[in-house]
């Protein structure tokens, strides 16, 4: 698979009749190892390896009804009281992050309300706080709240 702006990790890959297979830590199952799913799987092992955000908290392709329509987002994480902490949205490799693509995310947060949204395919990364109705750009992914009074 393609080479990713991520820090390397160690994925668990099976060949399967001709078909490769990547496991997902969260679900604890093999998926087919789709150029998304390559970046997902990535990104998830940044999110608990290299950002400390709990395995038991994040919840993998999230079902979300947007007007009758059933949506999945790719990656929710939630905070110690179960309200969404970030929202999370991964493309291949090879689809640029363009206005659509925050559009797409920010209509599945209409119904999530999480705190930060980003997006990334695995090369370029773009994470907002959404506060006051508005998105506001960050240089950097938050660090996962500690347990305060007001998580």
């Amino acid at each position: 698979m393609h080479k990713l702006n991520l820090p390397d990790c160690d994925l668990r890959t099976k060949e399967e009749e001709g078909n490769q297979y990547i496991f997902d830590i969260v679900r604890k199952k093999y998926l087919v190892n789709t150029p998304e799913e390559w970046v997902r799987q990535n990104f998830l092992h940044l999110l608990i390896n290299h950002l400390g955000y709990p395995k038991s908290l994040i919840k993998m392709e999230f079902p979300i009804t947007y007007f009758k329509s059933g949506k999945r987002s790719d990656i929710l994480v939630l905070k110690r009281d179960l309200h969404p902490f970030m929202l999370i949205e991964c493309k291949s490799h090879d689809v640029k992050l363009k206005e659509d693509t925050l559009k797409q995310a920010s209509v599945y947060n209409k119904i999530v309300k999480a705190d930060y949204l980003a997006v990334t395919n695995g090369l370029n990364h773009h994470v907002w706080k959404f506060e006051n109705d508005t998105y506001k750009p960050l240089p950097s992914f938050p660090p996962y709240p500690s347990t305060t009074k007001s998580d």
